[in-house]
């Protein structure tokens, strides 16, 4: 038998990450198949009448203007939800916080909202949305807390689906999908690309490999006040870049489930440069891979484009690698366009799915960068990421989002 030359070998390793990617397609198809039939159950169930309708404060920390920022909070007080039921809280850390004049402006349109602005005057700790978070909980009156991100817009009955699963005192966090619509940029084009056809896939993809979510996603946490009290509080969080999944793994960890909502709800993109797309890819990737070790580790096998087409080249454009070629392109533009359409009604993916080849060849890269430090750029602010903890690499300017 003849050695094994060294194009023969990148052919069989590339070959072997291809086929993968393929196993990986098929999962996230059987994922979104499980999704898209638990979602018309949830939407077949009767929903809770409003005499029931269960009290909340949601709590939403500000850093700054984030873009649509008005339509954003306009849409949580225009709920299908009695008014009287609703707490707004917003934290802001500067009181000239330019979003402060945005919350006056909302308490004006809707003075017969509780609506009120916390100036959260400490730093706590390296993660200062949390410790937003932690000044903020004393003002919230209500058992049922929902925390979401201040560039999330939410349909009208967002309260009514997100909340109904709460009934349930088995169920101890209930979270959602989001769809990222972009801003004009190519970085930013690339980056709703991604939510769309990476990240949403995969979270699908753990929810049905793991028989249920571990973990929960900043678009919504909703939780009860007591099953916050069991885990530590947010104070527990202050130190984890990845709060949002820290406190759904914690949660979890108590034997409540995580629930995925029915809704959907949309996040708006700064106008990313390519520069700026690519530290934001960077510094999501280090999280993933301190978060979840072997997930992130798995994902070698997710990158169904780049293997595909090394081993086209290794193959010198062989039958065999063509056929496998086509259909690992098949399957990743299958895959998705199902997402993208069917789970998050993102029409702009016919915009963007020609970005796709390049998108899917800067991931490997990424995610090899991923492994070659732990500093991490966090508006402005930089830090060392250990184990999924932040420590200050320089003091932090309280500019805690994106």
């Amino acid at each position: 038998m003849p050695p094994l030359t060294a194009r023969v070998l990148l052919e069989a390793v590339a070959a072997i990450g291809t086929l993968g990617s393929l196993f990986f397609y098929f999962l996230s198809t059987l994922a979104l198949a499980s999704f898209l039939r638990d979602r018309r159950k949830k939407l077949s169930q009767a929903q809770l009448p409003e005499s029931q309708l269960p009290p909340v404060s949601i709590l939403k920390p500000l850093k700054g203007v984030d873009p649509e920022i008005w339509e954003s909070f306009c849409s949580h007080c225009e709920q299908n939800f009695p008014q009287f039921q609703i707490q707004l809280l917003f934290g802001v850390s500067d009181p000239a916080d330019p979003a402060s004049g945005v919350v006056r402006q909302l308490q004006a349109k809707y003075p017969n909202l509780s609506i009120e602005l916390i100036v959260c005057d400490r730093i706590l700790g390296p993660n200062i949305k949390v410790s937003n978070l932690v000044q903020m909980l004393p003002a919230a009156r209500h058992e049922l807390l929902l925390v979401n991100d201040s560039d999330i817009r939410v349909p009208t009955d967002y309260l009514r689906k997100v909340l109904t699963p709460l009934a349930d005192s088995s169920v101890g966090l209930v979270t959602c999908l989001y769809r990222a619509v972009a801003g004009p940029t190519f970085g930013s084009r690339l980056e709703a690309l991604g939510i769309s056809t990476d990240f949403v896939p995969g979270v699908l993809s753990a929810r049905f490999i793991e028989k249920g979510l571990r973990f929960g996603l900043g678009s919504t946490l909703a939780f009860r006040r007591c099953d916050l009290e069991a885990i530590g509080g947010f104070e527990a969080l202050l130190d984890y870049l990845a709060d949002d999944y820290e406190l759904g793994r914690r949660i979890a960890a108590t034997g409540k489930r995580v629930e995925l909502s029915a809704a959907t709800v949309a996040t708006f993109l700064p106008a990313y440069t390519l520069r700026q797309f690519l530290r934001h890819q960077l510094r999501w990737s280090r999280t993933i891979r301190d978060a979840r070790r072997w997930g992130y580790a798995g994902l070698l096998f997710t990158f169904g484009l780049p293997w595909a087409l090394v081993t086209l080249l290794a193959a010198h454009g062989a039958a065999w690698a063509w056929m496998l070629f086509a259909l690992t392109v098949a399957m990743r533009l299958a895959v998705g366009l199902v997402t993208a359409v069917s789970v998050l009604d993102d029409r702009q993916i016919f915009r963007n799915v020609l970005l796709l080849p390049p998108r899917d060849l800067i991931a490997p890269i990424v995610w090899a960068a991923s492994f070659m430090g732990n500093r991490i750029h966090w508006r402005g602010d930089d830090f060392d990421l250990t184990d999924g903890r932040l420590t200050i690499a320089r003091p932090p300017s309280a500019d805690w989002k994106k």
